[in-house]
C-alpha cells in the first residue's frame, strides 16, 4: 500500500470519533475507468411519532431510525452508498430512570442505508407516572465503511465498528383511565342472568358522554336479543368516581360449564371534546350449571279405557332455588289425555323434594303395555321469570282395559216358556266409587226382560258387590238344554261427577224343560180332605 493511502487511513482514525477495529479490505471488483476514493459514514438518530401516552397503559411504540449519511468526499453512487450504510445494527432500550417499561430486549435492525425506516416496541406507563416528558436512551452498535478508494485494479476498503447513544422523548399526558374494581358476574346455563361490573376512573381528567362497552368472546354467551356485545351509557364521569354497569347475559343451553370472558372498552369525550377509547379491560363470567329436577319413585295406576294418576316425586337437582314449581302433562299421544293439565307442588330449594299426582284418562284405542309419556317442570328463577326444564320422560304400565263392573247371576238358568227374577250380584271394578248407578238388563228373542229391566243403586264403593233384581222370561219357542245370552250395561257418575257408560257385559243363561208329573194341588188338598171325612164317620161309628 502506499503512503499516501496510509496518511488518509491515519487520518481517518484520528477524524473518526468511534472507538473500534479498522481494516483496509483488499477489493476483488472489476478494474475501474479511473482512480479515486469515497468518505462518509452513517448518521443516525431516532424518534417516535407515536404522540402522547396515558399513566397506567400499555401501547405500541413506533420508533422512526433515520439514517442522514454524511459524505465527507464524494465518488460513484455505488460507493457512496457502501460508506453511508450502516450494517448488523442493533439497539437496546435504557428504561431504568424512567416510569416507562419498554418490553423488549436487544433489537435487531439489520441493515439501515440513507433514509428511514420504523421499528415497534411494546410499552407500559406506569400507574404512577407524572403527567410531563421523558428521555428514554437508547445504545446502538453498527459496523461501518468509512473508506473506499478505488483505481483501475481493484478497491480497497476501510471498515469500522461504532458505538453511539441516542434517545426518543415520550410524552405522558394527564387523561381519564379507567379500571374494573368489582364484578358480580355469575350466569346459569341454559337461562338469562343480570351480571354487574363496577368500574373506576383512576384517571386524573373527567370523560364526557362515557359509554361502557362490553363484547363476549363466545358465541355461547350473548347480551339482549343474541348480540354479541352491549354498550351502557354512563356519561360524565370524574376522576375517582365508580359506576356500576348493569348487563343482562344468556347461556345457551349446551354451554360449557366454565369461565367466559368479556371484553370492556369506555368510549368518551376528553376535555378537549376529542373522542378517546380508552385502553382495553376484561371481566370473567362465572357460570352455575342449568336448572334441573328428576323424577323418583313414580307409579301409575293406568288403565286403557279409564282414568288413572301417574305419582310420583320431583326433585331439584339444580343449584338455585325455584319458586311457584308445577309439574306439567308434555306430551301430545291422543290416546292419553291429561284430566288435568298440571299441578303445582311449591318451591324447592337445591336437593329439595316434593310429591306430585297428575290425573290421566287412557283412550279405549290406547294399547296396553309400557308407554313414555312427556313431563316438564315450570318454576320461576331467581329474577322471577318463568321458565321451564322439559327434559322428563315418565315410563307408565298401562294396564288392559278391563269391564267396569262384574256381574254373576246366583241362578243361570230358566225354564223354557217360564220367567223368573234374576238376582245380579253387581262388583264395581273401578278404583272410585261409582254413583247413581242406573244397570239395564237386555235380551232378545226366545228371551225377554219383561216388566222390570232396569235398577238403580245409589252408589259402589271400589271392590263393593251389591244386589240388583231384574224380571226375566223365556217364550214357549226357547230349546231347552240351549243356552242364550242375556247383556247389562250400567250408565253411572264418576268420582268428578261426569256420567258415563260402561261396557257391555254379557252373561250366559241356560234354558231348561218345564217340570211335568204329580198331582194338581186342588186335586190333592180335595183328596185329604175327603180321608179326613171318612175318618170322621169310621170313627163315629165305633162310638
Amino acid at each position: 500500500m502506499s503512503s499516501h493511502r496510509l496518511s488518509i487511513l491515519l487520518a481517518l482514525l484520528v477524524v473518526g470519533s468511534t472507538i473500534g477495529a479498522a481494516a483496509v479490505v483488499p477489493g476483488t471488483s472489476v478494474a475501474q475507468q479511473q482512480s479515486g476514493e469515497v468518505i462518509g459514514q452513517p448518521d443516525i438518530s431516532f424518534s417516535t411519532a407515536s404522540g402522547s401516552v396515558s399513566a397506567g397503559t400499555a401501547a405500541e411504540l413506533d420508533v422512526a431510525i433515520l439514517n442522514r449519511g454524511r459524505i465527507d468526499k464524494g465518488g460513484p453512487s455505488q460507493h457512496e452508498a457502501t460508506v453511508t450504510t450502516a450494517r448488523g445494527m442493533t439497539m437496546t432500550f435504557d428504561d431504568s430512570n424512567v416510569p416507562i417499561d419498554v418490553r423488549t430486549g436487544q433489537v435487531t435492525i439489520g441493515q439501515v442505508p440513507r433514509g428511514s425506516m420504523q421499528r415497534t416496541v411494546p410499552i407500559t406507563i406506569a400507574e404512577t407516572a407524572d403527567p410531563g416528558t421523558y428521555k428514554i436512551p437508547i445504545e446502538y452498535e453498527y459496523q461501518f465503511t468509512r473508506l473506499v478508494e478505488y483505481d483501475p485494479y481493484g478497491t480497497d476498503y476501510g471498515e469500522f465498528t461504532r458505538e453511539r447513544t441516542g434517545s426518543i422523548t415520550i410524552e405522558v399526558t394527564e387523561d381519564a383511565r379507567f379500571e374494573v374494581v368489582e364484578t358480580n358476574a355469575t350466569a346459569q346455563i341454559g337461562d338469562r342472568s343480570d351480571v354487574s361490573l363496577t368500574l373506576r376512573n383512576v384517571g386524573t381528567q373527567p370523560a364526557a358522554d362515557a359509554s361502557v362497552v362490553a363484547e363476549s368472546r363466545s358465541s355461547a354467551l350473548t347480551f339482549e336479543s343474541g348480540a354479541a356485545s352491549s354498550n351502557a351509557f354512563v356519561g360524565e364521569w370524574r376522576p375517582g368516581e365508580t359506576r356500576t354497569i348493569n348487563y343482562t347475559v344468556s347461556l345457551a343451553s349446551d354451554a360449557a360449564r366454565r369461565g367466559y370472558t368479556l371484553d370492556l372498552s369506555v368510549n368518551y369525550e376528553d376535555t378537549d371534546g376529542i373522542a378517546a377509547t380508552s385502553e382495553p379491560m376484561t371481566a370473567g363470567v362465572t357460570t352455575l350449571a342449568e336448572q334441573s329436577f328428576a323424577f323418583e319413585d313414580v307409579s301409575s295406576s293406568l288403565r286403557v279405557g279409564e282414568d288413572g294418576e301417574i305419582e310420583g316425586t320431583v326433585r331439584n337437582t339444580g343449584p338455585q332455588t325455584a319458586d311457584s314449581v308445577i309439574v306439567q302433562y308434555a306430551d301430545d299421544s291422543s290416546a292419553v289425555i291429561p284430566v288435568e293439565e298440571s299441578v303445582a307442588v311449591g318451591s324447592l330449594g337445591p336437593g329439595e323434594a316434593a310429591s306430585f299426582s297428575l290425573p290421566i284418562e287412557v283412550s279405549s284405542e290406547s294399547e296396553a303395555g309400557a308407554k313414555s309419556i312427556g313431563f316438564a317442570v315450570s318454576y320461576r328463577n331467581q329474577n322471577g321469570d318463568r321458565r321451564a326444564y322439559d327434559k322428563l320422560d315418565v315410563t307408565a304400565d298401562v294396564a288392559p282395559e278391563r269391564d267396569q263392573f262384574d256381574v254373576s247371576l246366583d241362578n243361570a238358568t230358566i225354564e223354557s216358556g217360564g220367567s223368573r227374577t234374576l238376582s245380579v250380584a253387581v262388583t264395581n271394578n273401578l278404583d272410585e266409587t261409582a254413583s247413581d248407578v242406573e244397570a239395564r238388563l237386555f235380551a232378545d228373542d226366545p228371551l225377554d226382560t219383561g216388566t222390570t229391566d232396569t235398577g238403580y243403586v245409589q252408589s259402589i264403593e271400589p271392590g263393593e258387590t251389591v244386589t240388583v233384581t231384574f224380571e226375566l222370561t223365556a217364550s214357549a219357542s226357547a230349546t231347552p238344554e240351549k243356552t242364550y245370552p242375556i247383556s247389562f250395561d250400567f250408565r253411572y257418575d264418576d268420582a268428578d261427577g261426569n256420567s258415563q257408560i260402561s261396557n257391555t257385559v254379557r252373561v250366559p243363561v241356560d234354558v231348561v224343560e218345564a217340570e211335568e208329573g204329580g198331582l194338581p194341588i186342588p186335586l190333592i188338598l180335595g183328596a185329604i180332605l175327603g180321608l179326613v171325612v171318612i175318618a170322621a164317620v169310621v170313627r163315629y161309628r165305633r162310638q
